[in-house]
């Protein structure tokens, strides 16, 4: 063989490739009752609006990203997320121009160079959400609400959603000193990238997946201790709408997210049992990000979900999906002469709205009947030279056995009509 994938990437095949469209079937819809329209994005963007949008400081840009120069010299990055994109594109085409709030949703790839693991890649799928326009605590439990419905609608359980509050522009300087009290007389025992991110964004260390680092910040001073008036009346605010719409919550003070756009709401929805990671899809507040990458002061909110992640949580929680693709009917050539009419009806029957195929290699007859029988075909239609002669279809019932004689004008009564 002359390659192979590369590391962390993943083809999606036929058998594997239907558990998806059946996730994102389920997406759509939730997200079409909820009033939020498709958006699709470049695949790769200018990487300063990465930098810009996502923060130097995160692992995203200082470690992850997939970043190169293109034949005209500019520094071009596959996309590690899709946020950033999405309020590009709000800017750019002028969406804040129409009704307001814009509610987007976005399915695809991202690409982040990371050590895979179960449910992680370095290509993998998410699907996402942006609300730009509204600030409100409404609109932030509806987008928690809708990511729960989603996981319902898939038939998941015993999942639990962690909220927390980042506060605003006024609270973070204060957190910032508190969190800088408190590292500073230790700060030699973290990481170098901890080190590193001491005076430029102490709240980033907190978010480090090193064991030694997050057992240094445990009993750190955490955001909701520094909280503004304003912000903690929203954040209550939020809660009270959770409880009203009979969701369930758990306030996580160490929930700080990994991008440093997040403002006020941040959430994540953890799910048992999928590898080393037990985060299944977060989101939050963004209020400054469109400022940062326009010159619009427009608050918004958002989520993504992995769908690598999704599907590996329902591998293990042992949910069903619906059958493979199965054709209604599979037309057997029982003779050379038969082939065209065989043909024909194929084409009638596709064109009627039915699955169906037939034989391409030049089978036998019982060799024939065997293949219908492993692509789960519900009935077989044999035409041989009898058939041709008399104008009929011998139609056998693949589950029962049972096999009968039909004009070949009447295929359709015995499928069921459309």
């Amino acid at each position: 063989m002359l390659t192979s994938r590369p590391r962390g990437t993943n083809d999606i095949i036929p058998g594997e490739v239907e558990k998806w469209q059946y996730i994102e079937q389920i997406i759509r819809d939730v997200c079409c009752r909820y009033g939020y329209r498709e958006i699709r994005t470049p695949i790769f963007e200018h990487t300063e609006l990465f930098k810009r949008g996502v923060g130097e400081t995160t692992d995203i840009v200082e470690k992850e990203m997939y970043t190169f120069t293109d034949r005209g010299e500019r520094n071009i990055t596959l996309r590690p997320e899709g946020t950033a994109a999405v309020v590009r594109a709000y800017l750019e085409n002028k969406l804040y121009a129409g009704p307001q709030p814009v509610k987007l949703y976005y399915i695809g790839p991202m690409f982040r160079y990371d050590r895979p693991q179960a449910g992680r890649y370095r290509q993998f799928h998410q699907f996402g959400v942006e609300v730009l326009g509204a600030h409100s605590p409404g609109i932030d439990a509806e987008v928690m609400a809708m990511a729960m419905e989603v996981y319902t609608r898939l038939g998941l359980k015993g999942l639990e959603l962690h909220i927390n509050s980042l506060g605003c522009p006024e609270c973070r300087p204060k957190l910032r000193e508190s969190l800088q009290e408190f590292m500073g007389p230790k700060l030699q025992d973290y990481c170098p990238t901890c080190q590193d991110r001491f005076e430029r964004n102490p709240l980033r260390i907190l978010d480090c997946k090193n064991e030694k680092c997050s057992q240094l910040s445990a009993g750190a001073p955490t955001i909701l201790d520094c909280l503004c008036d304003e912000c903690a009346v929203f954040f209550h605010d939020v809660k009270t709408h959770l409880k009203e719409l009979g969701i369930d919550y758990v306030v996580d003070e160490t929930l700080v997210r990994g991008l440093d756009y997040y403002t006020h709401t941040a959430f994540e929805i953890m799910a048992e049992g999928i590898g080393a990671q037990s985060s299944v899809g977060g989101g939050g507040r963004y209020n400054g990000l469109v400022g940062q990458i326009g010159e619009k002061d427009i608050p918004g909110i958002g989520y993504a979900l992995g769908l690598e992640r999704i599907l590996l949580t329902m591998e293990q929680q042992n949910v069903e999906f619906p059958p493979s693709w199965q054709p209604d009917i599979f037309i057997v050539t029982a003779s050379p002469e038969a082939e065209l009419t065989v043909l024909k009806l194929l084409a009638k029957l596709r064109g009627m709205g039915y699955k169906a195929d037939k034989d391409y290699n030049g089978r036998s007859l019982k060799a024939q009947m065997k293949y219908a029988g492993k692509l789960n075909a519900r009935y077989a239609a044999i035409i041989g030279e009898n058939e041709l002669e008399n104008g009929t279809v011998m139609i056998k019932d693949m589950t029962t056995g049972e096999q009968k004689e039909v004009a070949d004008n009447k295929v359709t009564e015995v499928l069921g009509g459309k």
